[in-house]
């Protein structure tokens, strides 16, 4: 399952972190859809009900874009079925955060979508999942390895041609010549297949666009924290080829839906088991067994080395307005506030 995810980047970095080849080869930023961006609101605890940024084909909007054109909206976290008939979608007497891949196709409320080509990819820095123990649930931040130079992976091994090709952000290394300016260097956002519905008040209104997480079994690496996870799409063609719905059909398409031993994750402070708790402490490693410092991680040092190295950005300090408790004791101040996190986040992240 997939019940609380994080994404700090502000809008244009989210803009900046998925962007893609189009068919001539060349490199393009997808654009918020009108009034999105604003809609949107960083957060290190996300929950379901809240906003977030999720890439999709522009054909959702525009049927004569190109067919290669992606688009950014802000969707609500929770599928509310264009059917749905109540006026008020809090009404829904069942949960749709989440989409079991093996019945996608025997529910209405994701067949529909489904059939429709109404495929979404999910950004975020990564997701939280907790696992059972005698004395409780310990929780673990899951995500992408983060890659510290063009050869070099999170261990230490060489990165492989075939991750290089496909990654759907630019490897994490120096500008060098020829190399656009302005080019994504920073976080390597996770991206997780989901489906989306447009639902309309019966009695008018403004439409509401929502999505539900695909989930698939939990890969080797993870089975040891849940045996549930959201559906990975690797790389830059696996992304490509979800959200074509034209060219790809749905049946095609949910071939991409499989367990993929690709995340890396660390266990993290329960502060952040209460979805109002907002700050960096949610992600910061810990070591549950010790009260030592831990030591660096790879992917902490690369986000370090970016934000201390990069210039200021309109970054957004995180929205505690989802929880009620703007600018509290956390001091999420813009790059400050990971910098709080990079500065304990000292627990070598473990790998499948």
């Amino acid at each position: 399952m997939c019940g609380r995810t994080a994404c700090t980047l502000a809008p244009d970095e989210v803009s900046r972190a998925c962007s893609y080849r189009n068919r001539g080869g060349r490199r393009r930023q997808p654009r918020w859809r009108d009034g999105d961006a604003d809609k949107y609101r960083p957060s290190y605890n996300k929950s379901p009900q809240s906003m977030n940024p999720v890439l999709l084909s522009q054909r959702h909007f525009d049927k004569n874009a190109p067919v290669d054109e992606c688009v950014l909206a802000s969707m609500r976290w929770g599928l509310v079925p264009g059917w749905f008939k109540e006026s008020d979608p809090s009404k829904m007497q069942f949960s749709t955060s989440n989409c079991r891949s093996e019945s996608i196709l025997q529910k209405k409320s994701y067949k529909d979508p489904l059939i429709k080509g109404q495929r979404c990819v999910i950004l975020a820095d990564g997701f939280y999942e907790w696992r059972r123990e005698e004395k409780g649930k310990q929780p673990f931040f899951i995500y992408f390895p983060q890659t510290q130079g063009p050869s070099q992976d999170q261990d230490g091994s060489a990165t492989s041609a075939r991750n290089k090709e496909n990654s759907l952000c630019p490897a994490v290394e120096p500008l060098t010549e020829g190399q656009a300016e302005g080019e994504w260097t920073g976080w390597k956002l996770l991206t997780m297949a989901g489906l989306f519905d447009c639902w309309t008040p019966p009695g008018g209104g403004e439409p509401l666009y929502t999505y539900s997480v695909i989930t698939v079994k939990a890969s080797p690496g993870l089975q040891s924290i849940h045996d549930r996870m959201p559906a990975i799409l690797d790389g830059e063609k696996e992304v490509r080829r979800w959200l074509n719905f034209g060219e790809v059909k749905s049946l095609d398409a949910l071939e991409l839906l499989q367990s993929k031993d690709i995340l890396t994750f660390h266990p993290v402070s329960s502060v952040v088991n209460n979805s109002r708790n907002n700050s960096p402490e949610c992600l910061q490693p810990v070591d549950p067994n010790s009260k030592k410092e831990p030591k660096p991680t790879a992917s902490s040092k690369m986000m370090k080395s970016w934000l201390t190295s990069s210039a200021p950005s309109k970054r957004k300090e995180p929205d505690t307005s989802e929880s009620k408790e703007r600018k509290t004791k956390a001091q999420c101040k813009r790059t400050g506030a990971v910098q709080q996190w990079l500065q304990g986040a000292n627990k070598k992240a473990r790998t499948k």
